[in-house]
């Protein structure tokens, strides 16, 4: 019970941080992002979609992977793996 609070409570602050980049940030430094989604969406779907480690993981991993010698193209994040 009290794991399943603390990890949607991380959940929503990561998913707030991401927004808040989205919101005061992004707009000033215009759209870099060599995918699609964007790396910021990308990172909000694997969040929501997966949780805040694996979904975290994939995001930073996703965001290593966008530089300007990256190739980029149309990445959607993984299913999530349902037991």
């Amino acid at each position: 019970m009290i794991a399943r609070v603390i990890r949607k409570a991380v959940t929503a602050l990561m998913l707030s941080l991401i927004d808040a980049y989205k919101l005061f940030i992004s707009p000033f430094i215009g759209t870099n992002c060599r995918f699609d989604p964007t790396c910021s969406t990308y990172a909000l779907m694997v969040i929501r979609e997966h949780g805040p480690v694996r979904g975290g993981w994939l995001a930073i991993r996703r965001i290593g992977r966008c530089h300007p010698w990256s190739e980029g193209g149309i990445d959607l994040p993984p299913k999530p793996h349902r037991h």
